[in-house]
């Protein structure tokens, strides 16, 4: 009896908040694509069979696919998504008559070995690493085509031992080529796997690393580094051309090196945001420094995980970080789970945490504490109609479209953007059974399953 009343009071609550905003809810002023519907009290009540038991499709801790590949059968089973940059040089082989050549054959082999192992990719492409000897053999050449750097206004800046970190070469920003190119370049690439399932995020940015920072050599905006204008050119044109979730390094708040914090067209963009120092010594601000956390606010304002994922890797700054993040008493005072919770994290770069803390089935706790998890509260039912009450019990929404279906039909709601915490009724036009409902998304690999559990 109290567990009928509960959920009628809830269910009374869900619809009375849909009559209120006559539609979809608006989450502090941004839009929530997830439809509330009235509850139909002529249905028969089922208990539905189902239960989160893996992490879920673009969520978790990540490794790099050679970790991935070499603790597939232990790690790899809990983690659900791999990480990679990617080099621009690799894929482009020139430019004819005004149109960019591609050869994206080391690329899809990357992405169908990361699908090889039922995980989906993040990317990232960059220009700069230091001291990284993948382009050519050459430490720390860039990663720009070299049809660009044939050109004869084309001129690379360098710095011998950039931050400490070795020698690096940077790309020439003042360079008109350049500037077209990184745009057309995000055009094309959305345009061939913007809605490939083998890929839930892009990350993108300049400097070392496309971290938004560079280190042991002087900034010069229009030479090492992008100027405040183009840079909202670029951010401008991947919000309008990608369809991927892409992001951000929480660096980007530095007004130093971009314009975004003091641009509210530019805040306003839907991207996400990514830390590449994750629960560091100082990473909170009751901690010391504080820098990480004062750019989460700076650049997050508390609402930005509502619409773009937050995610990034644990910290290098000392080695032992990524080896005792995953310690159940915590690391610097600080509880992973609770980390993830207060940052609304999806995914989390951990290679070097398999071992003692990293336990393959710690990985699988601490992947299930990300991202969103989706939970039915009550199921009715009849002839061509089922409503489901869900509810998010995870710490972010989905940031991909996914339905309900039954029996194979999906509904129309999409989860995509419900909120952890939030309520609400999504009607399938179909029978149900105890076993038939899934939740179907055409952003995922056909070899995963978004799961819910049942309360």
């Amino acid at each position: 009896m109290k567990k009928t009343m509960f959920l009628l009071i809830v269910v009374f609550l869900c619809f009375a908040a849909c009559e209120e905003n006559q539609g979809p809810n608006t989450n502090n002023g941004k839009d929530n694509p997830v439809i509330c519907l009235s509850y139909d009290s002529t249905m028969q009540k089922l208990k539905l069979q189902s239960e989160v038991t893996h992490v879920q499709p673009m969520t978790g801790l990540v490794l790099w696919p050679n970790q991935a590949n070499a603790r597939k059968d232990t790690h790899g089973k809990n983690i659900s998504l791999e990480y990679s940059y990617c080099l621009p040089c690799k894929v482009v082989t020139g430019k004819v008559d005004g149109q960019i050549q591609y050869d994206w054959s080391s690329f899809e082999t990357l992405l169908d070995g990361i699908k090889s192992r039922n995980h989906q990719a993040i990317i990232r492409f960059r220009y700069e690493y230091p001291n990284n000897k993948d382009v050519d053999g050459e430490r720390g050449t860039t990663a720009v085509p070299q049809y660009i750097k044939d050109l004869p206004d084309y001129e690379e800046t360098y710095s011998k031992n950039a931050g400490g970190d070795g020698q690096t070469y940077y790309a020439d920003w003042s360079n008109a080529e350049l500037q077209w190119f990184t745009k057309q370049f995000y055009t094309d690439f959305a345009a061939r796997y913007g809605n490939d399932p083998r890929i839930a995020f892009l990350e993108v940015g300049f400097g070392h690393w496309s971290e938004y920072h560079i280190y042991g050599t002087p900034l010069k905006l229009g030479t090492n580094f992008p100027t405040h204008a183009y840079q909202k050119e670029f951010l401008q044109h991947v919000a309008n051309v990608m369809p991927i979730p892409w992001g951000i390094s929480i660096d980007a708040a530095d007004d130093t090196y971009t314009p975004i914090v003091g641009d509210p067209m530019l805040m306003e963009l839907n991207f996400g945001l990514f830390d590449d120092s994750f629960m560091h010594e100082h990473h909170e601000i009751y901690q010391g420094d504080g820098y990480n956390e004062t750019c989460w606010n700076a650049i997050g304002q508390n609402i930005r995980w509502q619409t773009g994922y937050c995610g990034g890797e644990v910290s290098y700054y000392e080695d032992s970080d990524q080896r005792d993040f995953l310690n159940p008493e915590g690391m610097y005072g600080v509880v992973w789970e609770d980390a993830a919770a207060k940052y609304h994290i999806s995914f989390m770069l951990a290679n070097d945490a398999p071992g003692r803390h990293g336990t393959a089935e710690r990985f699988l706790s601490a992947g299930l504490a990300t991202g969103y998890h989706f939970a039915v509260l009550d199921c009715q039912t009849k002839e061509g109609k089922t409503q489901l009450l869900v509810t998010n019990t995870g710490v972010a929404p989905i940031y991909r479209d996914a339905y309900f279906a039954v029996g194979g039909v999906r509904g129309e709601e999409t989860l995509r953007g419900f909120l952890p915490g939030d309520t609400c009724m999504f009607t399938v036009a179909a029978k149900a059974t105890a076993t038939n409902v899934t939740i179907e998304s055409d952003h995922i690999l056909p070899t995963q399953t978004i799961e819910f559990d049942v309360q």
